[in-house]
């Protein structure tokens, strides 16, 4: 089995569109007005509109009341310094760049929708080793 892409489903899908590009420096491949990719050399992220679901199920089965407790994760080479450009982009940090325990530097922050995102860089000596 492989993990082929994560997909984001959203009501306001241009503007989580235009977050995503931002964010993570990719141009979006628009395939309808309900349906984007981004393409990175690890997964695709796609996403669609709350629309694309009723075609699946006959309704929008993605409403829920609570948070999602799934954390959408990029490795970078400098947490910090991606911390520079995303706080300009959102006031949704939920953490600055902070050493965690495990020894990744992590960034965490929500997307538009609420979905949190996770930038961290590797700086134990073991957590570097993990990811080489």
């Amino acid at each position: 089995m492989k993990l082929a892409s994560l997909r984001i489903i959203t009501k306001d899908i241009r503007r989580s569109v235009q977050f995503y590009e931002k964010a993570i420096g990719f141009t979006v491949q628009w395939y309808t007005e309900d349906f984007a990719e981004l393409r990175t050399n690890s997964v695709t992220i796609a996403i669609g509109s709350t629309r694309t679901m009723k075609m699946f199920h006959g309704e929008d089965v993605t409403e829920s009341k609570d948070q999602s407790n799934i954390i959408i994760e990029f490795l970078v080479a400098d947490v910090d310094r991606e911390y520079e450009r995303i706080k300009n982009l959102t006031d949704r940090i939920i953490q600055e760049p902070t050493t965690m325990p495990w020894g990744n530097r992590s960034l965490l922050f929500r997307d538009p929708d609420g979905n949190l995102i996770n930038f961290f860089t590797p700086v134990s000596p073991e957590a570097i080793q993990k990811f080489k």
